[in-house]
Order: structure tokens, then C-alpha cells, then sequence
């Protein structure tokens, strides 16, 4: 998959790619038939997505919590596993924010990408002010020669309609086997691993720690993980246990993600991780003493195994 984070590097051997377009967070399961429907819409087309960076909410409301499913290298890799050819990540700013949707189609997808067709969500809505909706792109296309199709809402029997919002519902209450059924795939934390206090290690159980930033945060506690070093030389699929929160035991304040690897001896720091949420074990708590933590610990660990050895 190709990256491309400004127009005036478009690649010309792109030109004529089948787009959908979106913030695509999660890239759940909705957002995988949007990406269907834009490869059958187009066959032999290469297929794209065009997304925008930072998410355009993280502009609108600086303010608010955390949200992101994932973060961008997070959701470059999930759309590279589903065959996507071309990835164009264009910066959310002033600039961008300013063009109208008339604009936008002509310079961002005729113009800029040279679009073939594009594939949007019934939802999606763009330009100045969110001007633009399905039936402006469809006119607009039509008028600047690619062709628009249009994703209906996608749900699931017993849970509804599929949306980000419902996934961070499910993950905050400590469901993410039900997130995963949204997803189409385990929700994943990534990112590099960082140096922390090296309690684990003392304790028996070393972890990678890794950082929370920009990102919406699950019930923390401790989960069943099934992990994967993305680079160097321990690159390759473990499975483990995690423990997600501020680690009341030790008086932590910034929320991390610290995973212990099964069978697993090595140096990961500095590594890039993809830990995913199998199945919450339990909130996170303070123990009286080191050994009653120990002696939870190893009943974590066993639980953990079990469960993830069914699949």
C-alpha cells in the first residue's frame, strides 16, 4: 500500500483509483462495505482510500476526551490487510476546512486524484460548513467526469446499527468481544513500546508499556490479549495478558497499556505492538501487599490461557 499525505505527490500510475472516502476509524465492519463497494464498483481499478489527518472532531472539539478507535499508523495497517492499494491521508487544516464542496471535488478528487469513482457512507457529508452531501457528489461527479456510489448504514441481528460511537460504548463497558463483532476484528492498541518503572520484571511478570495518547480509553482492567511485534527482530504473533489503567497498586496518574507475552524472552523497546482486546478479566485493583498481587497475577495469566487457546 502507498501513502500519500499531500496532492502534489500523487503518483500519475494512481490516477484512476476507485475511492472511498471517510475518517474510517475502527475500520469497522461499515466501513469495510463501503471499501467492497468500491472495488466492485471499479474492477481492476486500484483501490483507495482518502482520509484526513488529525480527525476532523480533534479540530472541532479540542476539548473533548479522547476518542480515536485508532490512530493513524493503526488504521494504515488494518486497510493495507484489506487489500487497499492506495492510501491518501491529507492534512485536516485551515486550508483544507476553507473549500467549498464544489472546490473539494474538483481539486481534491478530479484534479488532485483523478478519481475514477467514489464511495461514500448514505451519511457523509463535506465542504464549508458540511455544504455537500451524496446528491451534491453525484451531481458534482457527473459534471467532472468520476462516477459516485453510495453505502447504506451496515447493523448486526441483536446490536443495531454499526458505528464507532457503539464500539466505544461496548469497549468502555468492558465489552470487546461485542466491539470485536462490530469491528470485524479484535480492537487493537498500537504504538510503540516505552520504558516504565520495570516493576514487572521484578514480580515475574515483565511487560511492554505503551502509551494512550489521543485515544479513547476501555474499561480498565485486565484483558486477555492477543499481541503482535510489528517490527525487529521479535517480529511475530504472541498472546498474553494485559493490564489497562493508572496501576492503582503503584499510585500511576497517566493511563498506559503494560502487556505481559507468553513463553516470551527478549528486548521490545522501541518496537511497534498491536495488542488486541480478547476478553476483560477484571477491574483493575489494590492489593494488600506484593504477594496477594503475585498470587492474582498468576491467576490472571491462567485464566487468560484458557481462553485464548480456544481460538
Amino acid at each position: 500500500m502507498r501513502t500519500i499525505q499531500s496532492l502534489s505527490d500523487f503518483p500519475p500510475d494512481l490516477r484512476g483509483a476507485s475511492l472511498a472516502i471517510g475518517n474510517f476509524d475502527g475500520v469497522h465492519l461499515g466501513h469495510q462495505a463501503v471499501l467492497e463497494q468500491a472495488r466492485a464498483a471499479a474492477p481492476g481499478a486500484p483501490l483507495g482510500v482518502l482520509t484526513f489527518e488529525p480527525h476532523p472532531r480533534e479540530v472541532f472539539q479540542p476539548a473533548a476526551p479522547p476518542f480515536r478507535l485508532m490512530n493513524a499508523e493503526a488504521r494504515a495497517h488494518r486497510l493495507e490487510k484489506l487489500g487497499v492499494d492506495l492510501l491518501v491521508e491529507l492534512p485536516f487544516n485551515e486550508t483544507f476546512r476553507s473549500l467549498t464542496d464544489v472546490a473539494f471535488c474538483r481539486e481534491v478528487l478530479a484534479e488532485g486524484i483523478g478519481a475514477a469513482h467514489v464511495t461514500v457512507g448514505s451519511d457523509f457529508r463535506y465542504g464549508k460548513g458540511r455544504a455537500g452531501d451524496v446528491g451534491s457528489l453525484a451531481r458534482d461527479g457527473a459534471e467532472m467526469g468520476f462516477g459516485v456510489s453510495v453505502a447504506e448504514l451496515k447493523a448486526l441481528p441483536g446490536v443495531g446499527e454499526i458505528s464507532s460511537t457503539a464500539i466505544r460504548e461496548a469497549l468502555t463497558e468492558g465489552r470487546p468481544r461485542e466491539a470485536a463483532a462490530m469491528l470485524g476484528h479484535w480492537h487493537r492498541i498500537e504504538g510503540p513500546v516505552i520504558h516504565g518503572a520495570k516493576r514487572g520484571r521484578e514480580l515475574g511478570y515483565p511487560t511492554a508499556n505503551m502509551g494512550l495518547p489521543r485515544l479513547h480509553r476501555p474499561a480498565f482492567g485486565v484483558y486477555a490479549v492477543l499481541a503482535e511485534v510489528l517490527d525487529g527482530p521479535h517480529r511475530g504473533k504472541h498472546r498474553g495478558v494485559a493490564s489497562l489503567g493508572i496501576r492503582p497498586m503503584f499510585e500511576g496518574d497517566a493511563p498506559n497499556l503494560e502487556t505481559f507475552l507468553f513463553d516470551f524472552t527478549g528486548d521490545l523497546y522501541g518496537a511497534h505492538l498491536s495488542i488486541g482486546l480478547v476478553e476483560f478479566l477484571r477491574p483493575e485493583a489494590k492489593f494488600d501487599g506484593l504477594p496477594a498481587l503475585i498470587e492474582q497475577m498468576q491467576r490472571d495469566e491462567a485464566r487468560a490461557r484458557d481462553i485464548l487457546a480456544s481460538l
